[in-house]
């Protein structure tokens, strides 16, 4: 009766998520929010599942996807760091820690960061001078950089219910902009007795670094049958935000997701081994919904070779994975081809005790 009503469960909660991924596909959302690096996944395991990791406890990894993901460690102290090689030389950095004292009876603790280095760019602006021969103007080598710090909190209320929470201060530097003004500054004469209006002493320069702050939420539920969870998650809520005129908002994103080792439903294993499912359906602000398969297969509780599959992504679909550990130390990798951008390859460092 418990495998009927499981494989119930599964097949409701599947079929929709697959309709819920289907309905808005005809919508265009694009070019709607700022702060997309709070988007970019770093970690190396989730990356390598297609970032379908909402119902799985993945210790203080879980601060960047579901804080509830971090409410059933099995010691006291979880670290991660990763290295992520992004698109056109951008590196992401993500760091984090959950700490459990007291063997997890009064909850888990998490401190994160994300941070981005986008080099040094080569800036220029508009010369508004009507006589000028380029008709734009060096202003020099300027650098961009973002930056999130947050705190979590998770715990399991019951043997199947955790939920967790986080709120981050996040900062973003665009560097400064010229914007000009209404009215004109000077009339200028081009000798042909034709006047021609002057902009350029009118241009004011504005700043465009902002520091709002961010909330996520998330909740998973054990059903008992097996090691099915169900997980969901709220991130990136945040009041609108504005750079000098116009006004935007963060890449909000909510995320059902359900997660199971199929090995359960096999009576009888030749060796420890483990093959996780784990499928997310994601509802963006800023683009289409999208469906997330991922698989981890474990021998030995030691080595891990993993897969994933998203769905309504231009550049990339498939990701691939592996990963190695014992006595608490963890190093894993992914690697994502993104058709024209080329290839992004993740590395994560984990200990644990």
């Amino acid at each position: 009766m418990k495998k009927t009503i499981g494989a119930i469960t599964i097949g409701v909660l599947v079929g929709f998520l697959l309709t819920d991924c289907g309905i808005a596909q005809t919508n265009q959302k694009l070019a709607q929010t700022s702060f997309g690096f709070l988007s970019v996944v770093s970690d190396a395991r989730a990356a390598a599942m297609a970032d379908a990791v909402t119902s799985l406890q993945i210790g203080s990894s879980a601060l960047f996807f579901n804080p509830a993901g971090m409410s059933a460690m099995d010691g006291f102290i979880d670290v991660t760091a990763s290295n992520n090689q992004w698109f056109a030389d951008i590196r992401h950095y993500t760091f984090g820690v959950a700490v459990s004292p007291f063997k997890g009876d009064y909850g888990v603790l998490g401190f994160s960061i994300q941070c981005v280095d986008y080099g040094g760019f080569t800036g220029t602006r508009v010369d508004r001078d009507p006589l000028s021969q380029k008709g734009y103007v060096d202003v020099g080598i300027f650098k961009l950089n973002a930056l999130a710090i947050g705190v979590g909190y998770a715990k399991q209320l019951t043997d199947q219910f955790s939920v967790g929470g986080q709120v981050r201060w996040a900062r973003q530097d665009l560097g400064d902009s010229f914007v000009p003004n209404d009215a004109p500054s000077r009339p200028v004469f081009d000798g042909t007795g034709t006047t021609i209006l002057y902009y350029a002493d009118s241009a004011r320069t504005a700043s465009n670094r902002l520091t709002p702050f961010v909330f996520d939420f998330g909740t998973q539920f054990r059903t008992g049958f097996k090691s099915l969870v169900f997980g969901m998650s709220v991130r990136n809520f945040s009041k609108d935000i504005q750079y000098v005129y116009e006004g935007f908002q963060l890449p909000l994103v909510f995320t059902l997701g359900i997660s199971m080792n199929i090995m359960d439903l096999v009576p009888k294993l030749p060796f420890d081994q483990s093959l996780y499912l784990s499928v997310d359906a994601s509802h963006y602000r800023d683009h289409p919904e999208q469906l997330k398969i991922g698989l981890d297969y474990r021998i030995m509780n030691m080595l891990s070779l993993r897969g994933g599959y998203a769905t309504n992504s231009d550049e990339s679909g498939f990701s691939y994975g592996v990963g190695i550990s014992k006595y608490g130390f963890a190093f894993d990798y992914s690697y994502t081809p993104y058709g024209i951008f080329q290839n992004v390859q993740r590395m994560t460092a984990r200990f644990s005790f």
